[in-house]
């Protein structure tokens, strides 16, 4: 969510805070956009985690800001972004396959072959 690095100012420390994924509203790119029946990943979900560095530099000390979920855990993680990336074995292919100058859908069916549960 957000970080802030010691830059060596009088009261300024080195945190993180993290949030969910799912935390904070959807905010359209368009101004005059009227949002449809779109779903949306935000939902709001209230939960925080702060660390800050340990005096010393040897570890981070966390605490937990909220806890609490305001939604059901996914039961698979179909359409999620994370499962979705690509491995390195899969960009090596595309890197090799694009180079040499094949078209993107054969690039897709090797991609495919060399993966089925992809």
């Amino acid at each position: 969510m957000r970080l802030d690095i010691n830059t060596g100012m009088r009261g300024r420390t080195s945190f993180v805070l993290i949030s969910y994924e799912r935390s904070g509203q959807y905010r359209s790119r368009k101004k005059d956009f009227v949002k449809k029946d779109i779903d949306s990943r935000k939902c709001r979900c209230p939960f925080k985690l702060r660390g800050k560095l340990v005096v010393g530099g040897q570890g981070w000390m966390m605490k937990l800001m909220c806890g609490s979920h305001n939604h059901e855990m996914t039961k698979s993680l179909v359409g999620h972004p994370f499962v979705g990336r690509l491995t390195k074995d899969e960009k090596t292919i595309i890197a090799d396959m694009t180079k040499s100058m094949m078209k993107p859908s054969n690039i897709l069916l090797m991609l495919m072959e060399h993966n089925v549960n992809s």
